[in-house]
């Protein structure tokens, strides 16, 4: 089988820690990356999940004039709605039951760098109003105290929601998301930057091959180009899993996809035949008629279940040569011109 070494993929890379890519899309984020990253201005990262909003959240601030101040992180969705606002904004001594001693909250934490709000349309909306001070006046109190706190923190946030959405249904909260989305940055999906497959696919086999002490230095074609037509679902996280999994299951030097996955990209990877707008028709008439047992009339005839009137089904089906019969065969499929001649009576009672 025809290998292509993993050291060897003819394509020009733009990459800062994690992030990886040459493809147009990926250079359209990195350059807008760029041009926000030495200023303060808030960020919203969106795209599906797997794209790397946090990678992107992390780039913005090692390339900005904060990188020698901290990096906070908080997943407002992965913490419960009654304990976010102690996170967030920390809580004095006795402020509910439990509150043994003071705390420091994330924003305090994150003093002089960034902080970088996770699944953002996830906030609580009892909690959307104390952001938005802390995002235009850079103050706020902790829980159980009336001394104002103040701070000097960049904002980044992310999310794989329609926040504008949400703002239409009162989900979240109007003057946040503007506070919020000075500066937007969408995230394509993996598909649609496939040519930055092979070098995640290098980065990825090289990263882990290290980690699990293999000498895998060679990705077969094949398996190269089952990756690149995948349509990923789950953007990079699905394929960075799916390539730790071969890593695993690879016993020499050459990446082994396991067998399930090869036969769930084999499938994917299939071209589907391309139907003129007849035959889609006919074979939608053919598949209707085989559900009511090639009955054409009637409350529970074919006619009825297409939406159509009798007449009017009875004529699309001498017109695209479908036949009824006892045990109905359907020719191959012609023209109407080229059926000689129209439907007699002695012909298939189309009536039944």
């Amino acid at each position: 089988m025809a290998a292509t070494a993993i050291t060897c993929i003819p394509l020009e890379s733009t990459s800062q820690g994690e992030m990886i890519g040459s493809s147009r899309a990926f250079r359209c984020v990195w350059n807008l990356l760029q041009m926000v990253a030495r200023t303060d201005s808030a960020v919203l990262i969106h795209g599906e999940t797997g794209t790397g909003k946090e990678l992107v959240a992390k780039a913005i601030h090692e390339e900005s004039l904060r990188r020698r101040g901290p990096y906070v992180r908080v997943n407002c969705a992965a913490i419960p709605a009654g304990l976010l606002e102690s996170e967030l904004f920390g809580h004095e001594r006795g402020a509910f039951t439990g509150a043994l001693t003071q705390t420091v909250g994330r924003f305090q934490l994150a003093h002089t760098g960034t902080l970088f709000l996770d699944e953002i349309g996830d906030l609580p909306l009892e909690l959307q109003p104390k952001l938005l001070r802390v995002l235009q006046e850079q103050e706020f109190e902790r829980l159980g105290s009336a001394r104002t706190t103040r701070v000097d923190v960049r904002i980044v946030a992310a999310t794989n929601q329609d926040l504008a959405q949400m703002v239409r249904e009162r989900r979240f909260r109007a003057d946040l998301f503007y506070r919020l989305n000075v500066f937007p940055i969408d995230l394509p999906p993996l598909r649609a930057r496939s040519e930055d497959i092979p070098l995640l696919v290098n980065h990825f086999v090289r990263k882990l091959a290290l980690r699990m002490n293999r000498e895998i230095c060679q990705v077969s074609k094949e398996a190269m180009e089952m990756l690149r037509q995948h349509d990923w679902p789950g953007n990079i996280r699905e394929l960075q899993n799916l390539v730790e999994r071969a890593v695993i299951m690879s016993s020499g030097s050459e990446l082994q996809l396991p067998p399930a996955e090869l036969r769930r990209l084999v499938q994917n990877g299939a071209p589907q035949p391309v139907r003129t707008l007849v035959e889609a028709e006919r074979a939608h008439i053919l598949e209707a008629l085989r559900q009511v047992n090639w009955i054409v009339a009637g409350r529970n005839g074919a006619a009825s279940r297409l939406g159509l009137p009798r007449t009017t089904l009875i004529y699309r089906m001498r017109k695209l040569g479908i036949r009824l019969e006892k045990n109905p065969t359907v020719p191959p499929f012609q023209p109407a011109s080229a059926i000689s001649a129209p439907l007699a009576s002695t012909g298939p009672n189309y009536e039944v």
